[in-house]
């Protein structure tokens, strides 16, 4: 058997192997897993507190991050002395502390940084330890723990949407390169970016496609923001930004409607409607194109099981297998050509008119 079937064979095996343990073992797995919630839950403060901007300049005692953070002195030691024997700071002298490879992606200005992510997971950390409720329901914890929906939240919050915008920044970054590695978008003329923010993946897509004409779509105050960005690019010439409902109908004659991070928000009849709205609006040609996790079958390990359920806890949305997107899409009148594995955790599904 060549190579690369022997490596599917060994990924398919690794599930079934990680489920094999003698019972003192699985015993202690779980307990580990167990801890990883108090793993999380410190990292998500230490983001917080800013502590990685704080260390950008060298180590420092516990004792003066406590005076800078308005925090207690000993117990600001103790998470950092745990964060230290994971690895993301190091102790260079008792109680002075630095950041370590590992760590330095705390620092909200790293290429790489995490730091919005993980902050933002902090502000809204209470929903998860709520999520028996979508358990027990099967509908979103989010408007039982605040009171209000998810985005109806980031609106009323806005330190809390601005720390949302840019934890998405963060984790657009590699999906970003990986989908441009994946796809040819020469071949479009005219691309419709539904949901697309503040038009950072489409001004990354019109790069790489010099023939091609690009619209941002998203609501009214999303898409002035969006106009911005296209200038600050340089693309003003050829991409514009338009405000609207994507419930309802996208811009017309696009021949390439892509959505990333999109349909994952919203159960499947409302995925639907967004997507019989590009399929309403399309060229007869022309095709979507969807950037989301698909989940593969079985106990294959993927990250996009985990999302699954924060989609769920959160706003009721849902990550799904390449059947569920042929089903939903067929419910849009379109069908499905290909699915297009990316370097990232993302997938390329694509669409075309049934």
């Amino acid at each position: 058997m060549p190579a690369e079937g022997t490596d599917q064979a060994k990924q398919h095996e690794q599930p079934r192997r990680q489920g094999r343990a003698e019972p003192p073992e699985a015993a202690a797995r779980l307990l580990e897993m167990h801890e990883q919630l108090i793993h999380a839950r410190a990292l998500q403060i230490a983001a917080q507190l800013g502590i990685g901007d704080l260390l950008a300049d060298g180590p420092r005692t516990a004792a003066d991050l406590a005076t800078v953070t308005e925090t207690h002195p000993d117990a600001l030691y103790r998470m950092m002395r745990m964060l230290a024997a994971l690895g993301v700071f190091t102790e260079t002298d008792p109680g002075c502390f630095a950041l370590t490879d590992l760590g330095v992606v705390l620092r909200s200005d790293h290429p790489y940084s995490v730091h919005a992510t993980l902050a933002f997971g902090g502000a809204t950390a209470q929903v998860f330890l709520d999520s028996l409720h979508s358990v027990r329901t099967g509908e979103a914890t989010f408007p039982t723990t605040f009171g209000t929906s998810f985005f109806d939240y980031l609106t009323d919050h806005p330190e809390h949407g601005d720390l949302f915008n840019t934890a998405m920044r963060e984790m657009s970054r590699p999906v970003i390169s990986a989908v441009l590695d994946a796809y040819d978008f020469s071949y479009a003329r005219r691309i419709v970016d539904v949901g697309g923010g503040n038009g950072t993946l489409l001004s990354a897509i019109l790069r790489t496609a010099p023939g091609a004409q690009g619209i941002v779509f998203d609501a009214p105050h999303v898409a002035e923001r969006a106009r911005d960005r296209i200038h600050a690019d340089g693309l003003a010439d050829r991409c514009t930004a338009v405000g609207g409902d994507f419930f309802r109908k996208a811009p017309e004659d696009g021949d390439l409607y892509v959505l990333k991070w999109i349909l994952h928000d919203w159960p499947d009849d409302q995925a639907a409607a967004i997507l019989r709205g590009c399929r309403q609006a399309m060229a007869p040609d022309g095709r979507v194109l969807i950037i989301e996790q698909v989940i593969p079958p079985g106990d294959t390990p993927h990250p996009g099981k985990t999302m699954d359920f924060s989609m769920l806890t959160l706003l009721n949305g849902r990550e799904r297998t390449e059947e569920q997107f042929a089903a939903l899409l067929a419910a849009a009148d379109l069908r499905l050509n290909r699915v297009i594995p990316t370097a990232s955790p993302c997938s390329l599904v694509e669409a075309a008119p049934a």
